[in-house]
């Protein structure tokens, strides 16, 4: 796998609260991988900045030399493109982490509407869902 599209999603249920991932990431060949994943309670933000994480260590384990991530949250492609600066400690370290990552792949991130990004969002909500109180 060398290029690899990825839809990425985290959500929280409550600002902290109960959160979970979607990850879902495509080959040139079309072949899928998708990930759901519960992660604790976190803020939404970090919900976000964690599904970025697993799509660039994925991409990473599968060997590819570029990723294309498409994700719903403004703020954090914005922060990624450095267009926006990291306020919070904790989106900070998420932040240099992923973009330590990202350096080794041909990696762009695209802000895309919540509508263009079904199949991150419902598993990230089945991932809430599963494991949520």
């Amino acid at each position: 796998m060398s290029e690899l599209v990825a839809h990425i999603d985290g959500g929280s249920h409550g600002n902290p609260g109960p959160s979970g991932i979607g990850v879902v990431l495509e080959d040139t060949a079309g072949k899928k991988v998708r990930i759901a994943k519960w992660i604790g309670v976190q803020d939404n933000n970090v919900a976000e900045y964690v599904a970025l994480l697993e799509a660039l260590q994925c991409a990473i384990s599968l060997k590819a030399s570029s990723l294309h991530v498409y994700s719903d949250s403004q703020v954090m492609v914005r922060q990624m493109n450095g267009e926006y600066a990291c306020q919070s400690t904790r989106l900070y370290s998420l932040n240099w982490t992923c973009r330590k990552l990202a350096r080794s792949l041909n990696f762009r991130i695209t802000y895309i509407s919540r509508e263009e990004n079904t199949e991150a969002n419902d598993l990230a909500r089945r991932a809430v869902a599963r494991q949520g109180p």
